[in-house]
């Protein structure tokens, strides 16, 4: 039997609402580094190349925004004490992200951002913003209100306010509708998102997941809160210097208060790997904790960039390293990591929970194959740090083969995540 801690994944939200996510994400991931691969030699190139926004958003929106957006119907609902407001309304979001998303990314790979794109971009927005709704009725009518259900409301009305920047900036491709050029507002647009939309939902979920699965008794909500503020406080003030100031790379107050606050997070998690009682760490645990440490990539590519702004013109390299550092860098890492510590309770309840006082009954951990994560978890980091290492030293023959690993590494994640989703039930022997 697993313990009680994991055991609280199982409540609430159906199976058949969250397994659709993860099947989407897993796919996304597949399709990214297949991109990659054929398209290496956009990396090369201006970070708005059609090629380079296409795997983006293939990261972004297929990935890393169907995934976490599957795992918070599922988590929510154990955050709060309460159930999830609406199935109908997470099927629905499921249903309009799904069709948007391919919509998107065909158009920014082909670089034709008229009708498909607007109405992608539409579905999109439709689906995060039932999404929203659903979180809020969720957590106004329960009565246990908590730091993590906040940081993941905040999240989504960041990722609200994402989406409908890039919506904004689609029309203005074509009808000029904002002051500037859209590319004048890229660097908005994804810093909304990232900051707003994944870092928030990263840290809000980890600081909750990450003691749980450790089995841990560290708890410091006021720390929490002061994360919190400083991410928020940080990307405000961003807001305002790039609206008001635009002609001004000073942006070191902002990025000092998110640095803060990943220090603070660090320190969270480090305490509550020192507090474990679970003495043991798996191998999902390791790569998830190691998704921590690689939050100090892109921070330091941040930093390197705004110390070149302030010499010369912008590096490109760096600008790609920086991004593809965030998308499969740390964002990947740790998704990695918490698909195997989620979705296998999530298919076990669903065939074995039953089933689970008659007699034996598999673990969730024999539900997905042990040495397949291991060997996915080695292609991934190699083929990673060698692409990134392609980008800042431009070598098309090392981008190729690391993003062949990458390809070996999704292939490897499907294996397990569809291995886990297909599973059927063993036979079992009644206890006399």
């Amino acid at each position: 039997m697993f313990q009680s801690s994991d055991s609280n994944l199982l409540k609430n939200t159906s199976h058949k609402v969250v397994i659709p996510f993860y099947a989407y994400a897993a796919l996304s991931l597949l399709v990214a580094t297949i991109l990659l691969l054929f398209t290496t030699n956009s990396f090369t190139q201006h970070s708005f190349h059609p090629h380079t926004l296409a795997i983006t958003h293939t990261m972004a929106l297929g990935w890393g925004t169907m995934m976490i957006l599957g795992a918070s119907h599922q988590l929510v609902p154990v955050l709060i004490e309460g159930k999830l407001y609406s199935e109908v309304l997470a099927c629905l979001s499921f249903v309009f992200a799904g069709a948007g998303i391919p919509l998107l990314v065909y158009s920014f790979f082909t670089f034709n951002l008229g009708w498909p794109a607007w109405i992608g971009g539409v579905l999109v927005n439709v689906a995060i913003l039932l999404y929203m709704i659903n979180l809020a009725f969720s957590i106004l009518k329960s009565k246990q209100e908590n730091v993590h259900a906040i940081f993941i409301f905040t999240a989504a009305a960041w990722l609200f306010i994402t989406t409908m920047v890039g919506l904004f900036l689609l029309f203005n491709f074509t009808q000029l509708i904002l002051p500037k050029d859209s590319i004048h507002y890229l660097s908005l647009h994804a810093h909304l998102g990232i900051v707003g939309w994944f870092l928030l939902m990263v840290i809000g979920v980890g600081s909750r997941l990450i003691p749980m699965f450790l089995i841990s008794k560290y708890s410091h909500p006021q720390k929490l809160w002061l994360i919190y503020f400083f991410i928020n406080a940080g990307l405000i003030v961003f807001i305002i210097q790039f609206i008001f100031f635009p002609n001004t790379f000073n942006y070191l107050l902002p990025v000092a208060s998110i640095v803060f606050s990943l220090i603070l997070f660090t320190q969270y998690c480090f305490r509550a790997y020192q507090q474990r009682i679970r003495r043991q760490v798996d191998e999902q645990m390791k790569i998830s904790l190691v998704a921590v440490l690689m939050l100090a990539l892109p921070i330091i590519f941040l930093l390197i960039i705004l110390f070149v702004l302030f010499t010369s013109a912008q590096n490109d390299a760096l600008v790609l390293s920086y991004g593809f550092s965030i998308f499969f860098g740390w964002i990947t890492a740790i998704i990695l990591g918490m698909t195997f510590k989620t979705l296998p309770f999530i298919v076990w309840n669903k065939i074995y929970h039953k089933k689970a006082g008659l007699g034996k009954t598999p673990n969730p951990k024999d539900l997905f194959n042990n040495t397949v994560f291991k060997n996915m978890g080695v292609f991934y980091l190699v083929g990673f740090f060698l692409f990134a290492a392609g980008i800042l030293w431009p070598e098309d023959l090392l981008k190729k083969v690391s993003a062949f690993l990458l390809i070996i590494m999704a292939i490897l994640y499907n294996w397990n995540v569809f291995k886990i989703l297909l599973h059927k039930p063993v036979s079992y022997e009644r206890d006399h």
